[in-house]
């Protein structure tokens, strides 16, 4: 997928997943791409810091199938039973900055 499918994708309701249906990108409050880490909510902006190459290659993004699991794997518990991550807003979870973002002090980072 390209830069622009991906954010398309994202943009109409897609689930996108980056590698493997672990990662996926979303885009968050301040309109932002990123690619999360579900198990552990760790992220990186989809892109460099330019806006204009992948932080992946084209090839390795993919549209999530609905045999694939839930329709939107991310609003699912985890095992350890955390919860979502990138719903935390939803439990009332702030961080200590009074972000509910769970890549708060991430962004920018290459954080996997």
């Amino acid at each position: 997928m390209t830069l622009d499918d991906i954010k398309a994708a994202v943009d109409a309701g897609q689930t996108v997943h980056w590698a493997n249906t672990g990662y996926i990108v979303h885009k968050d409050r301040l309109g932002q791409y990123l690619i999360t880490y579900v198990p552990n909510g760790s992220c990186i902006g989809l892109t460099d810091r330019g806006g204009h190459r992948l932080n992946g290659k084209e090839a390795e993004f993919f549209i999530a199938r609905l045999e694939d699991g839930a329709e939107n794997p991310v609003c699912q518990s985890r095992p350890d039973g955390q919860g979502d991550a990138l719903h935390s807003e939803a439990r009332g979870h702030f961080h200590s900055d009074g972000s509910s973002d769970p890549c708060a002090g991430l962004k920018g980072k290459q954080a996997f």
